[in-house]
């Protein structure tokens, strides 16, 4: 399975248009924005990725990420022009899904809890159909719903519902088989001009081929978009690594302990980080593991 991660331009919601940086290069606390989405992809056992950003942001992801080589990885990069939807995805990156499965995560969601590993690789093992998730939230007219029956099934979606029919949201991490590319170059664009995913994702409830999960109450879903909840992701990822004495979203660390690289290779990334608590806690792990 190959893994997607559709990110913005520069300014979109966070910053005036005169700010020269993409948000997701922004810190969440300790690293870049997008670290927690590519987390993610890599928890999942994905190793090919494909960034695809506006074409004035996509220098900013190239020079902060690179080929990909110092995690194992392999990275590619497209441009999309107009924010044409999220399932414009498939079809910017359809050459290089190729005949393969993928994943595509959008690069300001951040996902952390209980299950999350195990959930991540039996999407990353579909062959067939679509998973995607439901997370309850507060104000389910802001997001992408889907209603479940008496028996837990999906039974439809809509997007950003006037009357929801449920509180449950679909979050921005969607694992598809490769007939998803026809599927969303056959979509027509909704009333506000874009390829919604979620006509997507309802065209595969339509034939019987979409699995959605519920996310537990132990999994934290943040949508780091605005100031407000950049804001209160920053101070999520510090509470939690504070207490726990444990990192979220450290590329180097899933690298390593997944074999994608050695220990001197470890090494060598956290001393290219200098003296910060970053570098430590790459160190730290070294330490513990001799």
């Amino acid at each position: 399975m190959k893994g997607i991660i559709l990110a913005g331009g520069r300014g979109t919601r966070l910053y005036p248009l005169t700010v020269s940086i993409s948000k997701q290069i922004l810190p969440v606390y300790d690293k870049p924005m997008v670290y927690y989405p590519l987390s993610m992809l890599m928890l999942a056992g994905i190793r090919e990725i494909l960034v695809i950003s506006a074409p004035d942001a996509l220098g900013d992801f190239r020079a902060l990420l690179g080929d990909g080589k110092q995690w194992g990885l392999s990275f590619e990069y497209a441009e999309q022009a107009d924010p044409r939807g999220l399932a414009d995805a498939f079809i910017v990156g359809r050459e290089f899904i190729g005949d393969s499965e993928v994943c595509l995560i959008l690069g300001d969601n951040i996902f952390y809890g209980q299950g999350l590993v195990a959930l991540m690789r039996e999407g990353a093992e579909l062959t067939e159909g679509a998973l995607i998730f439901g997370y309850p939230v507060h104000d389910p007219h802001s997001y992408g719903i889907v209603e479940f029956d008496e028996g837990g099934n999906a039974i439809s979606l809509e997007e950003k519902p006037e009357h929801p029919r449920s509180n449950f949201a679909v979050p921005g991490i969607y694992f598809y088989d490769n007939q998803v590319v026809k599927m969303a170059e056959e979509l027509k664009p909704s009333p506000r001009g874009e390829l919604e995913i979620t006509d997507l994702n309802r065209v595969y409830l339509e034939r019987g081929q979409l699995k959605v999960v519920r996310f537990g109450r132990g999994v934290a879903w943040l949508d780091a978009g605005t100031h407000e909840s950049l804001l209160e992701a920053a101070n999520f990822v510090r509470a939690v690594q504070n207490r726990q004495g444990l990192m979220i979203a450290s590329p180097e660390e899933i690298a390593y302990r997944r074999g994608y690289i050695t220990a001197e290779q470890l090494r060598a990334l956290a001393r290219g980080m200098a003296n910060t608590s970053y570098a430590d806690f790459l160190i730290q792990i070294l330490d513990e593991r001799q």
